[in-house]
């Protein structure tokens, strides 16, 4: 089976030809193998913000022309509100209702369109998975000790369930028979716990719990975070939290590479490095008791997840939880070109999506007309 993959950015879109077979384990259905030809398209926002997104559609197309024509294409997906963890097929309906950003700004609300228009070209069905807010969370990990306060869940979902899977696989287990913990350990961190193939509860990704990162705070002592909030404006506070914490505020610095190497050297970045894993590490232990029993895996991911020596001070305090894998950087468009092939083997189905009732109606259009002109493409938000 071949799958067209695309995974949208602000500056860039990521494109990859996949090659989906199915895998060798009778017993893991779920193990496919992919193999991916990558490509990169660089584009502009345009001055007022938005995206062409008809002559991004041309770049597309334009960069695919020469691959074998595919028997599908997926996308990460956008914004949908509390959906499901799950493929959707795009219809004209859902690629215009997520360039409208209903959930907010998100450039991963542009993937249905542009799936949507190559699909058309080839005449194909196109998907999008596990879309970023996904919401599997248990009833009673959404609830606060103060009413009408929710925890939410948008996390790094594609890379993180994708890694909850083969650290399933690693232990014999389908996924859905797993019990495993991720950390994604990025830009953003978040840990999330996986039980029955669904992520039921998580610190999540943006302002929410959880360890710090490179540039986040992660979760403060709610004093300290009362006297921060009471001196400082609400936008500026924001900037500081999400952009100016963690390692750049300990150490002077978010790069990676960079701090590994002075780690070597200087006391404050060693503690700094201390510290994240301490947090981590707790993490993982908090999130095991999630569980309805003792996680069958746990699992690093991410970029942070190069770093051995945080490797190691975090493996050092978890690994009589259960068994630790590691997974360096991000697999998402792996994770999408193996939910498209696990619909086209026919191993899952994919769902429907419609107007939730007392949402406003979307226009249907024509095929082809999604990319008729220049469109809001909003941010990341996380």
């Amino acid at each position: 089976m071949i799958a067209y993959v695309i995974n949208p950015g602000s500056t860039s879109t990521k494109l990859a030809l996949a090659h989906i077979e199915r895998g060798d384990n009778p017993e893991l259905p779920g193990q496919l193998k992919v193999r991916l030809q990558r490509q990169e398209i660089v584009h502009q926002n345009l001055p007022d913000g938005s995206t062409d997104y008809e002559t991004l559609t041309r770049e597309l197309l334009a960069a695919v022309h020469e691959w074998p024509a595919p028997d599908a294409v997926v996308s990460r997906g956008g914004l949908l509100g509390n959906a499901s963890a799950s493929s959707y097929r795009v219809t004209a309906d859902l690629a215009e209702y997520l360039l409208t950003h209903p959930h907010g700004e998100y450039t991963g609300n542009a993937g249905a369109a542009l799936a949507y228009a190559l699909a058309e070209h080839y005449h194909v069905p196109a998907y999008i998975i596990d879309p970023p807010s996904t919401d599997e969370m248990l009833p009673e990990a959404t609830l606060t000790g103060l009413p009408g306060v929710k925890r939410r869940s948008v996390f790094n979902m594609l890379n993180a369930r994708i890694v909850a899977r083969r650290a399933a696989y690693e232990q014999g287990l389908r996924f859905q028979d797993a019990r495993v913990v991720v950390a994604h350990l990025g830009g953003v961190v978040s840990i999330t716990a996986f039980e029955g193939g669904r992520a039921i509860d998580t610190t999540g990704a943006q302002l929410d719990d959880g360890p710090f990162s490179p540039t986040r705070a992660g979760t403060l002592p709610l004093h300290a975070l009362l006297d921060l909030a009471y001196r400082t404006p609400r936008p500026e506070l924001e900037t500081l939290l999400a952009k100016h914490s963690g390692f750049l505020a300990l150490t002077g610095t978010a790069d990676l590479r960079e701090l590994e190497r002075r780690e070597k050297s200087e006391a404050k970045v060693r503690l700094a490095a201390d510290a994240f894993a301490h947090q981590v590490a707790r993490y993982l232990g908090a999130y095991s008791t999630a569980l309805s029993g003792r996680p069958h895996a746990l699992a690093l991911t991410g970029g942070i997840a190069r770093w051995e020596s945080v490797v190691t001070r975090i493996e050092r305090r978890v690994s009589w939880i259960a068994p630790l894998t590691v997974i360096p950087g991000e697999l998402e468009l792996e994770a999408l070109a193996e939910g498209a092939g696990r619909i086209l083997l026919g191993l899952e189905q994919s769902e429907d999506w419609s107007l939730s009732a007392g949402t406003p109606s979307s226009t249907t259009l024509a095929a082809g007309s999604l990319t008729s002109g220049p469109l809001t493409s909003g941010k990341d938000s996380f």
